[in-house]
């Protein structure tokens, strides 16, 4: 069906959400996260689109829209898809040179005129599965998105539930569902066509092209009136696709390490399955009783982080050293810089979660070096923008000053106290919804293989508690109780058991 679509109440986009571009990112949230265009921004089909004097980096993104019918608000997820009058295509245009300066919110680099083309034709909700749709896109005639619902990391109802709790959602609202693999860079001259339909119904459902032609603007930005457009590798590798696409040398052949890093991966998946509250009753019985990182928990629910430890140091202000030590390629940004896959780093903040000792760009650097995570006993400041990036930390919680306030980067890759436990580069780090604990590396092993027989030994316990036996004698286990799991145990061992 083709009609006219009037201008919205709202635009809400969603971040992240299919798993071909979360694998391209190499970051998958555990939770959908949004942002607002400008109702100005919308263009209907055959428009075209200018990429500003002096930018560079001007991106498409295929999306699948979805247009309300009826007020939603508090909607089950069950109730959510009645809500949806519409389906159509869109083009979640962004201009990656401004995407830095507005962390997140995406004001500016996907809020220009013409950067939310939809249309033109209307695709009947109510007449189609959301889980059966597909959106593909082409960049002048070459296939370059082509992705199905069934691939989404949260489906179309959900995101209508979600949003409808925070807010209600008004006839004319559209919501831009996510973009798959494929987005890329689009220059002057190209013709970015995108289509959505629904292949697997007995009918014939589509969006027809929406076709938009890039031209070159004449008119730079105003650097006296605010942020000038500004790009770095990390912006060209993720506007293009890969630092391939963007003509960039690869980045371990840029920086390859000297030795081989991280952990051994039957080692690191014996440690992601074995729970923090296990590894430290095993620590205990050791004599170890002193490895706890106290004061931290995760800024992402259920993340678990398991790694070797790159330490960095902070000491107290003070105005002199900070003029030496503060500034420049100082020992926060070196850590960053150096971290390498699969390791953690560790930050002694004395305690202080008063500041923030970490911000979004320096997690887009441990994010891109693919690093494990972050453990800081301070704060974190740039929060919201730090987990939606993908990167576990355990902090303290939020703070929004800078550096300076409270600390001197000082030194990096040397013993420090972190939480109150003392951390040494390359001591094993494991975390999860229980807190983190530092591990020796010459116990690693036993700790680890004691852990998960321990686990196992639990869950046998546990069932004979499910089936109506007393705790009395079988949690710690009697020799009696004992005899049972040993003979149970054999039993499972045998072969067709």
């Amino acid at each position: 069906m083709s009609a006219p679509i009037d201008r919205p109440g709202k635009i809400i986009a969603i971040h992240l959400n299919y798993r071909s571009r979360a694998d391209q990112r190499g970051r998958t949230p555990a939770t959908p996260s949004y942002f607002f265009k400008p109702s100005s921004s919308m263009a209907g089909t055959d428009g075209v689109v200018e990429r500003p004097a002096g930018t560079e980096l001007l991106a498409f993104e295929g999306e699948i829209a979805l247009i309300i019918g009826t007020a939603a608000h508090r909607v089950s997820v069950a109730d959510a898809w009645s809500h949806v009058a519409w389906v159509t295509a869109s083009n979640d245009l962004g201009l990656y040179d401004l995407r830095a300066n507005d962390k997140g919110s995406n004001v500016r680099s996907k809020g220009g005129d013409g950067y939310t083309p939809i249309g033109p034709d209307l695709i009947p909700a109510a007449e189609v599965d959301p889980a059966e749709l597909r959106v593909r896109a082409w960049v002048n005639g070459d296939l370059r998105q082509d992705d199905e619902t069934s691939g989404l990391l949260f489906p179309l109802p959900q995101l209508i539930a979600d949003l409808s709790q925070h807010f209600t959602l008004e006839p004319g609202d559209i919501i831009l569902t996510g973009t798959p693999a494929g987005s890329s860079v689009i220059v002057p001259g190209d013709v970015v066509v995108v289509e959505v339909d629904a292949p697997h119904s007995s009918r014939t459902f589509t969006s027809g092209g929406l076709r938009t032609t890039v031209t070159q603007g004449t008119v730079a930005f105003d650097g006296s009136l605010g942020s000038l457009p500004a790009v770095d590798d990390l912006q060209r590798a993720e506007a293009w696709g890969s630092r391939e696409a963007a003509g960039l040398p690869a980045e371990a052949a840029a920086e390859a390490p000297a030795t081989e890093p991280g952990l051994d991966p039957q080692l690191r998946a014996k440690l992601a399955a074995a729970p923090t509250a296990g590894l430290s009753a095993q620590l205990r019985k050791r004599g170890l009783h002193a490895c706890f990182i106290d004061g931290v928990s995760a800024n992402l629910p259920g993340a678990k982080i398991v790694g070797t430890a790159k330490t960095l140091r902070f000491v107290p202000a003070r105005e002199d050293l900070f003029k030496t030590h503060g500034g420049g390629y100082n020992a926060q940004k070196r850590a960053f810089d150096a971290v390498e896959e699969g390791e953690i780093i560790v930050i002694e903040a004395r305690g202080d979660a008063t500041t923030g000792t970490l911000g979004d760009i320096l997690a887009l650097r441990a994010q891109a070096r693919r690093a494990a995570g972050v453990v800081t006993d301070g704060g974190v400041r740039d929060f919201a923008a730090v987990a939606e990036i993908g990167l576990p930390v355990f902090s303290q919680g939020a703070h929004p000053s800078v550096l300076g306030r409270k600390h001197v980067p000082w030194d990096v890759d040397v013993t420090i106290a972190c939480g109150g436990a003392t951390v040494q580069p390359g001591d094993i780090i494991v975390g999860d919804s229980d807190g983190v604990i530092v591990i020796p590396p010459a116990l690693v092993e036993e700790v680890v293989d004691a852990t998960l027989a321990q686990e196992e030994e639990d869950a046998w316990i546990a069932e004979q508690v499910e089936a109506g036996h007393p705790v009395d004698g079988l949690f710690p286990m009697n020799a009696a109780w004992r005899a049972k799991y040993d003979a149970a145990k054999a039993a499972s061992a045998e072969p067709g058991a």
